[in-house]
């Protein structure tokens, strides 16, 4: 497995590359939800990139991204051991030469959901995405569907900039509680995992919106949204500071 810091390692590297080109983003502490991204790309594709990079343009509180959790060593023998052939580790300066003057925007669905409650984050994740595929020049790149609005916005972006790469989505990996994968769940105590494990719940039930808004403020979540998008149900609810996401098709 080769590792590059540098974009020249990058070049010199991506000369191996034979056949099809498989990528997966990742801002690292990996779980199970990122392995089933890497195995699908590792099924699919003769060679298999990954970057770890823990964006700070997508973050709109220092706190959030200060407490971001990082598990490089784990990681990468995680990533080595699914035989993955390439992994990029770009620090700011190698992705933001331009100290984020330049930017991707979207004017509509950017603004709603996680868009609305974090100003700016979706321009951070769209423009690291771009810079992301172009350094990678993979055919394919996998996503989770747990981050559905940013894989329906950067499905739209590769559209919308006619980009020669497929996005291919995988679905969300869960707990046996129905809790999503999350890296942020590694900060709940014991306690607020078990709690959290009523926002899969709430989230399928036959309750309104509302009525699902209510239960999880009444059982102590700070909650950002419900909100039902073409029969797609989104909830963002926070426990403990920590902010968890989460999305599943109605019945």
């Amino acid at each position: 497995m080769k590792i590059c810091k540098s974009l020249e390692d990058l070049r010199q590297a991506k000369k191996l590359i034979h056949g099809k080109h498989g990528f997966v983003p990742t801002m690292g502490a990996l779980h199970a939800g990122h392995f089933s991204l890497v195995k699908k790309a590792r099924e699919e594709n003769d060679f298999v990139s990954v970057s770890i990079f823990v964006n700070p343009t997508q973050f709109n509180q220092a706190s959030d991204l200060e407490n971001y959790p990082s598990s490089l060593e784990e990681d990468l023998a995680a990533l080595k051991d699914l035989g993955v052939d390439l992994v990029f580790l770009p620090d700011f300066s190698t992705l933001y030469p331009d100290e984020y003057r330049f930017k991707i925007s979207e004017n509509d669905f950017s603004k709603k959901l996680c868009g609305h409650h974090r100003p700016g984050h979706f321009d951070g994740v769209l423009t690291v995405v771009i810079k992301l595929f172009h350094l990678m020049g993979a055919e394919r790149a996998y996503f989770g569907e747990k981050d559905f609005q940013q894989l329906s916005l950067i499905r739209g972006m590769v559209e919308a900039f006619f980009m020669p790469i497929e996005i291919i989505a995988v679905p969300t990996v869960r707990e046996t509680t129905g809790l999503a994968l999350s890296s942020r769940n590694s900060r709940l105590s014991p306690e607020a995992r078990d709690k959290a494990s009523l926002l899969y719940e709430k989230l399928r039930s036959k309750s309104s919106d509302q009525q699902v808004l209510a239960d999880l403020q009444k059982a102590g979540f700070d909650v950002d949204y419900v909100e039902t998008i073409e029969n797609r149900r989104f909830v963002a609810a926070s426990i403990e500071g920590v902010r968890l996401i989460d999305n599943e098709v109605l019945p």
